[in-house]
């Protein structure tokens, strides 16, 4: 009898270790990881700069109370901010915190309660996340949500213009729903919501806790759109594996959130920031980014060319990528695992790729190959 609640559907295989891009399992069977935990292990497994930055750190400090300056939270947010427009960091411990905190500075700030978010989103499992996420299926069972959350169609500039009254506080949305199918957002719509916002003193957040640190080939997604947040939330990639998330700011929030407004006990312990720090020294480098980027290309033209005469639909940027099949991909989920590719879904009908941002060529092609023999027999496949 287990002692854990059964929250989890469980895959009955137990990981117990990881190195790059590869883990094995009790029984010694080894697996190409193109989950990373959810777009979170960015740098792989067992990556010498994390162990050296953790092994370093956890001699010195491992948790001392945010009632204490912090030098090294300071530099971790001067890190990721540099070169944007945002000024300033909060420290949580995940992305369902860094986006509660995102909508209670909203609200504060605006002195209005609604918040717009769109169908198929995911922003967490906490309570005010569960209200903003646009997947009825995450709220069964819970009663009624908060209430002012009001949720439209995406990509829809109609629904978008409808909703967008003088009593919205924020639109929150991802530029790449991953959660909810892989979905990216339209020019059009990005346009639309950026004029909105400018027109009604809406401020936009946008949650990239799965597409940023380096995801989508650039630092943020957003960067890659006409989308200026005036909030951004942060976590997975950012700590490698180890938890932490941030929200971010411009300088015009400062003062909606002053001393006693919010706070954390582990936010940004010292644990934390220094494994996060040596994240994004690593990401950032523009080389690094580059890399990515050309990695990136590589996957998706393998892809095309395997499934260029198939039924599939190849959906998302950088390496986030998923891959429509139109049936419940759960079976298949199942045997890409048996073959030894880990990968997970996104909705009911798409495989979602996440390898770890170093992902090596030959890495793609082995698990690209390994997509194509378990597909072959749902479609025509070269």
């Amino acid at each position: 009898m287990s002692h854990l609640f059964p929250n989890y559907a469980r895959r009955p295989i137990h990981l117990v270790e990881g190195k790059g891009t590869v883990v094995t399992d009790s029984d010694g069977k080894s697996y190409l990881d193109f989950i990373s935990g959810i777009a979170v292990n960015c740098l792989g497994h067992s990556h010498p700069a994390l162990i050296k930055a953790l092994g370093e750190q956890s001699q010195q400090l491992w948790h001392v109370s945010n009632l204490f300056e912090s030098p090294e939270q300071e530099r971790l947010a001067a890190s990721i901010l540099q070169d944007t427009h945002l000024s300033r960091i909060f420290f949580c411990n995940s992305g369902a915190e860094a986006n509660e905190a995102a909508m209670k500075l909203a609200r504060k700030y605006t002195g209005k309660h609604s918040i717009i978010t769109f169908e198929h989103s995911f922003h967490g499992r906490t309570f005010g996340a569960m209200a903003a996420t646009g997947q009825e299926k995450v709220k069964q069972g819970f009663g009624p949500m908060l209430p002012s959350f009001v949720t439209v169609p995406f990509n829809d500039l109609e629904s978008l213009t409808a909703a967008a009254t003088e009593e919205v506080a924020a639109i929150m949305l991802e530029v790449i729903q991953g959660e909810g199918g892989v979905n990216e957002i339209t020019p059009d719509f990005a346009k639309m919501i950026t004029d909105i916002c400018h027109d009604k003193g809406i401020l936009l957040i946008v949650d990239e806790v799965q597409t940023g640190i380096g995801r989508t080939g650039t630092r943020f997604a957003y960067e890659q759109t006409l989308l200026k947040p005036d909030i951004l939330t942060l976590a997975k990639g950012l700590g490698g594996g180890f938890p932490i998330g941030a929200m971010a700011g411009t300088d015009e929030l400062v003062a909606a959130f002053g001393p006693g407004t919010h706070g954390t006990t582990f936010g940004g312990n010292p644990l934390a920031v220094r494994v996060a720090q040596a994240v994004v020294d690593h990401i950032f480098d523009p080389v690094f980014l580059e890399e990515v980027n050309m990695k990136s290309i590589y996957l998706q033209k393998r892809l095309q060319e395997v499934f260029q005469d198939s039924p599939f639909q190849l959906r998302g940027r950088g390496l986030l990528v998923g891959v429509d099949c139109g049936i419940d991909v759960g079976p298949l989920i199942e045997e890409l695992q048996e073959s030894g590719l880990l990968a997970v879904q996104a909705g009911q009908t798409v495989i979602r790729l996440l390898p770890p941002l170093t992902v090596s060529i030959e890495e793609i092609d082995e698990a690209v190959d390994i997509l194509c023999s378990v597909l072959k027999e749902k479609a025509t496949v070269s």
